[in-house]
C-alpha cells in the first residue's frame, strides 16, 4: 500500500456518519492501511473543519470536511551533504563527534534532509552506505535532535556489530550534564519502566504496566539558588528520552524541555529576574551528553572522550549563579 500523492479530503455523508476517522479514511481512500491512517492522524496530519484532530477514534458526524495529508515520500537512501561536523577522532573504522544541538540523527518524515546522516554520506563517501543499513547507515545510537554530545559512528560492518553489542550490554561508559528544575540530593537514582504515554504519543512516560525497565543514577554537581540543580547523570539502561522522562516524573524536568516541561515550576519563585527570565526562555531541553568511552573493536584500546556544554548551555549557567 502507498500513500496517495495529494492530500485526500472526505465530506463524511449518511454511510460513513458514526464511524471512526480512521476507519472511515482507510475505506475511502482504499489504497492506505488503518495503521497508517492512525498514524498520520495522531501525528497531527489530520483535520476536521480545518481544525487539527489528533484522535483516529474521532466519531464522524454528517457534514464534517475531513482533511487527511500525507507526508512527501522520503528518497530510497539518505543523500549525502556538506555539514560540517565536528569531529574528535577518526580512523579507518570509526569516527567520535560532538553533534551540535539542532542537528537530527537521522532522515525521518519532516526531516528528511539536513541530519547527521546526510553530513557523514558526504563525509565518508560512497563506501559508507548500508552500513548498519541504507536508511540509518553508521548510526550504532542516537541523541535527541536537541541534545548535544558525543557520539560514536561506524564505518565498517565489523565495528558497528561489535559497537551496538556492547550499547545492548552495557559496556559503554556514557555521562550526561543536565539542568534540573528543583534542589536534588547529592547522589540517587530513578527507576521505574518507560513506555509510550497513552494520552500523547509523541511522548514517553513511566508506565506501571508493560514498557522497558529503565535506571538512571544522578550526582548533584552544582545547585543554583536552591532552584536548579546541575547533575551529572549515567543510564544503566538506554530507552528513549530516560533522562527526560525520569527527571520530570521525579518532579524535576530539565530547564528548557519542550516535550516535559509542561508549566512553570514552583522553584522559579526562588530565582532572581535575570535567572529566571534565562531558564524559562531556554529553547531546548538543557541536556548534553559529556562523556564517552569503550574498547575499539579492532585494536582493543580504551577511548575516552569529555567535551564541556555547548555556549547556551555555559551562559545559562553563568546566569543561574545569579
Amino acid at each position: 500500500m502507498s500513500d496517495p500523492v495529494s492530500p485526500f479530503r472526505l465530506v463524511v455523508d449518511a454511510s460513513t456518519a458514526g464511524q471512526r476517522a480512521d476507519r472511515a479514511l482507510a475505506d475511502a481512500i482504499g489504497t492506505v492501511s488503518r495503521s497508517r491512517v492512525k498514524a498520520l492522524i495522531e501525528g497531527g496530519s489530520f483535520s476536521v473543519n480545518g481544525k487539527t484532530v489528533c484522535e483516529p477514534a474521532e466519531t464522524l458526524r454528517d457534514g464534517m470536511e475531513l482533511l487527511l495529508t500525507f507526508p512527501e515520500p522520503l528518497p530510497a537512501r539518505p543523500i549525502a551533504e556538506q555539514i560540517p561536523l565536528n569531529i574528535l577522532y577518526e580512523d579507518d573504522d570509526l569516527i567520535v563527534l560532538d553533534k551540535q544541538a539542532g542537528l537530527v540523527t537521522h532522515p525521518a518524515p519532516g526531516n528528511e534532509t539536513g541530519t547527521l546522516v546526510n553530513a557523514l554520506l558526504g563525509h565518508c563517501g560512497e563506501g559508507f552506505e548500508g552500513i548498519g543499513g541504507e536508511k540509518r547507515p553508521g548510526i550504532v545510537h542516537r541523541l535527541d535532535k536537541d541534545t548535544s554530545g558525543l557520539m560514536v559512528v561506524a564505518k565498517t560492518a565489523m565495528v558497528h556489530n561489535a559497537l551496538s553489542e556492547a550499547f545492548a550490554a552495557r559496556d559503554i561508559d556514557r555521562a550526561y550534564l543536565a539542568l534540573a528544575w528543583g534542589l536534588l540530593p547529592l547522589e540517587g537514582e530513578f527507576d521505574g519502566n518507560i513506555g509510550r504515554d497513552k494520552r500523547d504519543r509523541k511522548r514517553m512516560a513511566v508506565v506501571g504496566n508493560g514498557g522497558k525497565v529503565a535506571l538512571t543514577r544522578f550526582k548533584l554537581i552544582e545547585p543554583y539558588q536552591a532552584a536548579v540543580s546541575l547533575i551529572e547523570c549515567r543510564l544503566a539502561t538506554g530507552r528513549t528520552h530516560q533522562i527526560r522522562v525520569h527527571l520530570s516524573n521525579a518532579g524535576h524536568p530539565l530547564l528548557g524541555d519542550p516535550v516535559y516541561l509542561r508549566r512553570i515550576p514552583a522553584a522559579a519563585r526562588s530565582l532572581s529576574q535575570d535567572a529566571k527570565d534565562a531558564a524559562l526562555d531556554f529553547p531546548r531541553q538543557a541536556l548534553h551528553a559529556t562523556r564517552l568511552g569503550f574498547i575499539h573493536p579492532r585494536t582493543k584500546k580504551q577511548l575516552s572522550f569529555e567535551t564541556a556544554p555547548p555556549e547556551d548551555f555555559q551562559t545559562l549557567k553563568k546566569r543561574l549563579i545569579g
